[in-house]
């Protein structure tokens, strides 16, 4: 399985992005991390494999949203209201599990990782 993220870039605060992961290969529940400069790397987001189930960590609830296209085998991250904080290298992340799930240890697959840089 590979995975390929992309759509990271530069956005002012409160500003939006897409960020994509294209995947070749058998996927099932899927996810999105992101590791801060000096910070250790954490969970953003997971989906199901059916895509009907979702988590999201507390600090981008109502604001990103996860989604997948089955037939395309991505995976998004829609992120809207952007703040500084938010700035970290995204790494989406295949699961061996069906259900989304928010501990790096379950995930088996990772991505290369996408650069967001958000502007105060």
């Amino acid at each position: 399985v590979q995975l390929q993220a992309s759509g990271g870039g530069l956005v002012q605060a409160g500003g939006s992005l897409r960020l994509s992961c294209a995947a070749s290969g058998r996927t099932f529940s899927m996810g999105w991390f992101r590791q801060a400069p000096g910070k250790e790397r954490e969970f953003v987001a997971a989906i199901s494999w059916s895509g009907g189930s979702t988590s999201y960590a507390d600090s981008v609830k109502g604001r990103f949203t996860i989604s997948r296209d089955h037939a395309k085998n991505t995976v998004y991250l829609q992120m809207n209201s952007l703040k500084f904080e938010d700035t970290a290298v995204y790494y989406c992340a295949r699961s061996s599990k069906v259900v989304p799930v928010k501990e790096s240890t379950e995930y088996d697959y990772w991505g290369q990782g996408t650069l967001v840089t958000v502007s105060s």
